[in-house]
């Protein structure tokens, strides 16, 4: 599975890069691809382009502000989840989304 995720916290510091972090070791370590966006204080790092939308099987949303760019989303499977979920369960929440697209 091809995982696109976008992460912004509050303060666009600490969680918003851990949490990147912890989505990608996941990610990779239950055998899919994955990139992540990190929307912080340094602005939009690791931008992701038109063509990994594209190829996106779904696109993971960690959130506790608005994120910027979301229209560029539409007509994807998007999983929205507050960013403690995904910093307390990375490894569960892709395991979530792995059994609700088997599912359909």
């Amino acid at each position: 599975m091809k995982i696109l995720a976008v992460t912004a916290c509050t303060a666009g510091i600490a969680h918003t890069y851990i949490v990147a972090e912890k989505i990608q070791k996941a990610a990779e370590e239950l055998g899919h691809q994955c990139k992540v966006e990190t929307q912080g204080s340094a602005g939009i790092q690791n931008e992701l382009t038109a063509a990994d939308i594209k190829d996106a099987d779904v696109i993971i949303l960690s959130h506790d502000i608005a994120i910027r760019g979301q229209e560029r989303f539409a007509g994807k499977r998007i999983v929205d989840v507050p960013i403690s979920l995904a910093m307390k369960q990375p490894k569960s929440l892709i395991s979530t989304i792995e059994k609700k697209l088997a599912a359909k």
